[in-house]
C-alpha cells in the first residue's frame, strides 16, 4: 500500500463531495442550469479519479515507481481537467475570464487518459 497515493485519493474524494454539495446548493442561485451541469461533470471526474487513486494505492505486485508515475499523471490531470471545469462553470461570477485558459481542460483530460493507459500497459506487460 502506498500511503501517499491513498491519502491524496481520499482527499480528492472528500473535496469532490464538498464541491458537489456546494454546486448543488450554493451555486444554484448564482449560475445557470447548464453551468451547474458543467460543474457536476468536474465533480464526477474528480471522484472517479479519487477512487482510481485509492485502488492504485493498494494494487499488489506493482513497483512503487510505476504507481508514482501513474499517480502524478492522474493528479495533474484532475487538477487541470476538473479545476478548469470548475473555473469555466463559475466564470460568470468571477472577474477573470477563464475562457481564455479553456485549452487546459483537454490537456487535463488527455493526462487522465494517459494515466489509465499507463496502468493498462503495466498490467499487460507484467510477468
Amino acid at each position: 500500500m502506498n500511503k501517499t497515493i491513498l491519502a491524496v485519493g481520499i482527499t480528492l474524494g472528500l473535496l469532490a463531495v464538498v464541491l458537489g454539495a456546494f454546486g448543488a446548493h450554493g451555486l444554484k442561485k448564482v449560475i445557470g442550469p447548464e453551468d451547474i451541469s458543467t460543474f457536476e461533470t468536474g465533480v464526477k471526474y474528480q471522484m472517479y479519479h479519487a477512487l482510481f487513486l485509492m485502488i492504485l494505492s493498494i494494487l499488489p505486485n506493482f513497483a512503487n515507481s510505476t504507481k508514482m508515475t501513474i499517480f502524478y499523471i492522474v493528479l495533474i490531470g484532475v487538477v487541470l481537467f476538473s479545476g478548469s471545469i470548475y473555473a469555466l462553470a463559475t466564470n460568470v461570477i468571477t472577474s477573470f475570464d477563464f475562457k481564455k485558459i479553456g485549452f487546459i481542460t483537454p490537456i487535463g483530460g488527455t493526462l487522465l487518459i494517459v494515466g489509465w493507459g499507463v496502468l493498462l500497459y503495466s498490467v499487460l506487460t507484467k510477468k
